[in-house]
């Protein structure tokens, strides 16, 4: 126990102690934003506005360039389901939950795989991530040093997987603000992958913001599945 303690405290020992309010600030924004998204509740945009913007000034300070993008674009989108979220469209609804047609996906999947590829590029331009390899031997990289159990190995890998997180959770964010209910898929695969992510940064609370994050995206799609079975059966 003393160990995991130690873990989760270590990286905060000289901290500057603003630094530390505000990534905790940030952190309980981001869980309270995804809670209001649970609920189908607008809040989740203006709350999600918050953290992100307080994570933005926090990853520039930190040289998280693959995670201040995300934040940026979440910054930029959550202004996009804002708009979405309250204009009024056919008999004074707002718009539904609803499940993503062919075209809905292959935009998803593209969000994913233009983002993924700009994040590569970014990352090997400031050698982040080995310049070297190709596609084929950056898979077996990454993989060789996820499986090989060493914490070190696992740091390495890191812009890898920043990579992955970055493209799944753009693309979250455009099925978020369109009310897609397979948003909360991606939040999950993103957050299964983000929360040892973070330990190995050295950011204990976002990475505890993660785990709860991950518990309540479950939640959220078991929420509005219910919510989107509801509509159906009350629609003519």
């Amino acid at each position: 126990m003393s160990e995991i303690l130690e873990f989760f405290i270590q990286p905060y020992r000289g901290a500057a102690p603003l630094m530390v309010i505000l990534e905790f600030i940030a952190a309980f924004f981001g869980v309270i934003s995804v809670y209001f998204a649970k609920k189908e509740n607008i809040l989740v945009f203006p709350t999600g506005i918050i953290s992100t913007g307080i994570y933005v000034f926090l990853l520039s300070r930190w040289n998280l360039y693959g995670d201040l993008i995300i934040n940026v674009y979440y910054t930029m989108m959550s202004i996009y389901g804002w708009y979405m979220w309250s204009r009024i469209i056919d008999n004074d609804q707002h718009i539904p939950i609803s499940r993503s047609n062919t075209k809905d996906r292959l935009k998803a999947f593209g969000i994913f795989l233009f983002t993924s590829v700009f994040v590569i590029v970014v990352y090997r331009y400031y050698d982040v991530m080995p310049r070297e390899f190709g596609f084929m031997e950056s898979i077996k990289y990454a993989f060789s040093h996820m499986t090989s159990g060493s914490l070190e190995d696992f740091r390495k890998i890191t812009p890898f997987l920043d990579t992955f997180t970055t493209g799944v959770f753009f693309a979250a964010m455009w099925q978020m603000a369109n009310k897609k209910i397979e948003n909360w898929n991606l939040w999950i695969a993103g957050n299964i992958v983000s929360v040892p992510l973070y330990f190995v940064k050295g950011y204990g609370f976002t990475g505890i913001q993660y785990i709860i994050f991950l518990i309540l995206a479950v939640q959220g799609y078991r929420e509005w599945r219910r919510l989107l079975l509801i509509k159906q059966q009350d629609s003519p």
